[in-house]
């Protein structure tokens, strides 16, 4: 069974964007699978919260201009 788990910023994303992505995602596995992998496919999109992650030695918080409108 495939399995993919994305983690991103909470509220970067749309609930459309997430939609999207499961399907290309999908999509993607079973063109190196075979159309047998669709229905075992499992992809998972972790929201992480702010100040849950950082980068250089920085804690991240996203910027309001590149939260998710929905």
């Amino acid at each position: 069974m495939p399995f993919v788990n994305i983690k991103t910023p909470q509220g970067a994303l749309s609930a459309a964007q997430k939609e999207e992505i499961v399907h290309k995602t999908t999509a993607m596995l079973v063109e190196y699978f075979s159309e047998i992998a669709r229905p075992h496919t499992m992809v998972l999109i972790e929201e992480v919260p702010d100040g849950g992650y950082g980068r250089a030695d920085e804690v991240f918080i996203l910027p309001d201009e590149y939260r998710a409108t929905d």
